[in-house]
């Protein structure tokens, strides 16, 4: 049977952060079927800075039952087209951010969509997971110690 010792297990749900975006702990549903990571946002708008387009948003970063919202702006990547779970085709504003997961940061793309149906305010894809060297055990949860953004920021 092969290993791979390079590799950091996770769970299937973990907590991570997103600092450049003032978001400390967010709950990620684990989605290695997904290609992108995508987050929950509403209120979406572009807007020029410095000659390079940027997209301001709402964050939804709380639960269903406890709504918490904060507004982010970052650099717009693309707008691109993606398929969603139900099979439609829509078009969603793809931004790049340092993600924090455990002890570790590294720069993940993530979708911009509502989510609001969903039980998890974000989902973390498998480009995330290879560009982070990660495994999923889909038996397990929370593997990793909630986020210490701070040190990252």
């Amino acid at each position: 049977m092969k290993t791979f010792d390079h590799l950091t297990v996770i769970g299937l749900r973990e907590w991570v952060g997103l600092p450049a975006l003032g978001v400390d702990q967010i709950l990620a549903k684990i989605d290695s079927g997904a290609k992108t990571s995508s987050l929950h946002a509403s209120n979406i708008e572009t807007f020029e800075r410095d000659g390079e387009t940027w997209v301001r948003f709402d964050a939804h970063i709380g639960s269903r039952s406890k709504q918490r919202t904060r507004q982010c702006e970052a650099h717009l990547v693309e707008v691109k087209r993606v398929k969603s779970s139900n099979g439609h085709l829509q078009e969603r504003h793809t931004i790049r951010t340092p993600m924090v997961l455990g002890d570790r940061c590294w720069l993940v793309e993530f979708t911009l969509t509502c989510r609001k149906s969903m039980r998890y305010r974000m989902l973390m894809g498998c480009t995330a997971m290879l560009d982070g060297n990660l495994v999923i055990n889909p038996g397990l949860r929370f593997v990793q110690e909630k986020p210490q953004t701070q040190e990252f920021a």
